[in-house]
C-alpha cells in the first residue's frame, strides 16, 4: 500500500489560496503567484504545449509531485464554486482532460453520477465522508500513493484524523493577507518529522513526514 500524500504551495503568511475565491478566481486573488516558481518549468511548459522554460533545482521536486499516485481526494471547492445541489454541467475547472489521468474522489454532501473524462480521469462523488473516500481511493491506487488534492479544509480534515502519511509544501515570499490557511483547525498534538529542504529560486521545498 502506498502513502497518503499532499503537496501545496504557501504564502510567507500561511495561505494556499487567497481571498475571493471564484470561478474567474479559482485560487482567490494573487494565488495564482503562488504557483509561479512551477509555471516557469520546462517541464511544466512542455506539458502545456508551449516552448522554453527553466531548468532547476524545482525541477526534480515538481516530478516527484506530479508522479507516483494512482487515485486522488479532492473537495467539492476543489472540483468548482458550485454550491447545493450539482449542475451538471459543471464539468471541472480542467477542460475535458485533466491533468491527474486517475480515479478522483470529490467529497461532497450532494449525489452525482460518475463523470468520466478524457485521459483516464473519472470523478466520484463521496458522499459518506472522508474515511469513505480515503477507502476507495486505497483500493483504486494499489501500491501507489494517494494524493490529497485539496483544498485547504479537506486537507486539514485528513490531517486532525491522522490519515496523512507525508506532504511537501513549497514557500513562496509573498503574503496573500487572508484567504484559505493551510494548518488552520489542525490543532498542536500531530508530531512532523523535517526529511528534505529544497531551496530554488522564488521557493523553498519543504518535504515533512506526519509521525
Amino acid at each position: 500500500m502506498g502513502k497518503v500524500r499532499f503537496n501545496v504551495s504557501m504564502s510567507l503568511d500561511g495561505y494556499m489560496a487567497g481571498p475571493h475565491q471564484s470561478e474567474r478566481d479559482p485560487l482567490g486573488l494573487g494565488g495564482l503567484d503562488l504557483h509561479s516558481w512551477l509555471f516557469a518549468l520546462e517541464r511544466r511548459q512542455d506539458a502545456d504545449g508551449e516552448e522554453g522554460g527553466i531548468v532547476n533545482a524545482s525541477t526534480r521536486v515538481a516530478r516527484e509531485l506530479e508522479s507516483g499516485y494512482g487515485a486522488v481526494v479532492m473537495g467539492r471547492n476543489m472540483f468548482g464554486p458550485i454550491r447545493g445541489p450539482w449542475n451538471v454541467e459543471w464539468r471541472g475547472w480542467w477542460g475535458e482532460d485533466p491533468p491527474w489521468h486517475t480515479p478522483v474522489y470529490v467529497l461532497t454532501h450532494h449525489q452525482r453520477e460518475p463523470l468520466e473524462m478524457d485521459g483516464g480521469t473519472t470523478f466520484y462523488f463521496v458522499t459518506d465522508g472522508i474515511a469513505s473516500a480515503l477507502e476507495r481511493a486505497r483500493a483504486s491506487a494499489g501500491e501507489e500513493d494517494v494524493l490529497i488534492g485539496g483544498g485547504a479544509s479537506v486537507i486539514q480534515q485528513y490531517l486532525a484524523s491522522g490519515l496523512i502519511d507525508e506532504f511537501w509544501v513549497s514557500i513562496v515570499p509573498i503574503l496573500l493577507g487572508s484567504g484559505e490557511r493551510l494548518f488552520d483547525n489542525v490543532g498542536s498534538s500531530i508530531t512532523l518529522e523535517l526529511i528534505e529542504v529544497v531551496e530554488a529560486p522564488e521557493v523553498t521545498h519543504l518535504k515533512v513526514a506526519v509521525k
